[in-house]
């Protein structure tokens, strides 16, 4: 009877995860289905296969415009939030100092707060400073937004990293400064580099954000939202399909990326061992 309880729950368990994977992804693979049909959306299934929409996509100016707006926000909003989120989760790991548990639910504040209330107080600051909305205002919006991102990726990645090397590091010579980018750096690869995709991906979804500190340029999602309001296109679904494909592929990129890099030896693990070698 075990057994057959058994093989039963695998049977359930099985039925469910299929249910699951068909709820997130049949959506996705209708989507793709009517980017190639001659009729538009509507009519199920597709009789009339077609690439016409996809070249009607490629000839559609302000839709590419968008797309290189998008793209130009998310790189330097990911360098910002970079920039300013290594050194934040620096601080929490290393350094002790008075509000430090306040300062760390500070950081943590815009990954918790909704993007309205973000983009909202945000707009509010820009009036007050009388700053033109523009594709700067929105960078300034999502990398605010996207602080708390890169500091909780790279603090978890300082938790597992062996502070051994470090001071192997230091043994040899090398000073704080050097440490760092030879040592440090290189052993928080992964976690900067996931951060730096999250990121990036993030900001070419975000719309509530963008949507209280657009200018005259209109990000992909802002776009595609107000074609929306006059009804689904397949064009739209075609420019929705290239956008799956790459965050395809760039996923398939980042796995086989970190298992080479899991596969690897640590960056400082010579350097411990001829610290080791020096102490004896």
């Amino acid at each position: 009877m075990s057994s057959t309880a058994r093989i039963s729950n695998s049977n359930w368990l099985f039925l469910h995860a299929v249910c699951v994977f068909a709820f997130l992804y049949l959506p996705i693979a209708v989507l793709i289905l009517y980017s190639f049909n001659r009729e538009g959306v509507g009519g199920f299934p597709p009789h009339h296969l077609t690439l016409d929409w996809y070249r009607t996509l490629f000839g559609d100016g302000p839709m590419w415009d968008s797309v290189l707006n998008s793209l130009q926000v998310a790189a330097v909003a990911m360098a910002i939030s970079l920039a300013l989120g290594i050194p934040a989760a620096l601080a929490l790991d290393r350094a002790q100092f008075p509000g430090k548990a306040l300062f760390r639910r500070l950081v943590l504040l815009p990954l918790i707060l909704p993007g309205i209330i973000t983009g909202l107080s945000l707009l509010m600051l820009f009036n007050l400073t009388n700053t033109k909305l523009s594709l700067a205002t929105i960078i300034l919006g999502h990398g605010t937004a996207l602080i708390s991102v890169a500091t909780t990726e790279v603090f978890a990645g300082l938790q597992k990293l062996d502070r051994s090397q470090e001071e192997a590091s230091l043994d040899l010579g090398a000073n704080y400064w050097q440490t760092f980018w030879r040592i440090t750096v290189p052993n928080l690869k992964l976690p900067i580099i996931g951060a730096a995709l999250l990121i990036f991906t993030l900001s070419m979804d975000e719309i509530a954000v963008s949507f209280f500190l657009i200018g005259r340029d209109n990000t992909l999602p802002l776009e595609i939202w107000g074609r929306l309001r006059r009804g689904i296109t397949p064009e739209i679904n075609a420019v929705s399909a290239i956008i799956f494909v790459f965050s395809l592929v760039a996923i398939v990129l980042w796995y086989r990326l970190r298992v080479r890099g899991e596969g690897q030896p640590d960056v400082g693990t010579e350097i411990t061992a001829a610290a080791e070698g020096q102490m004896v």
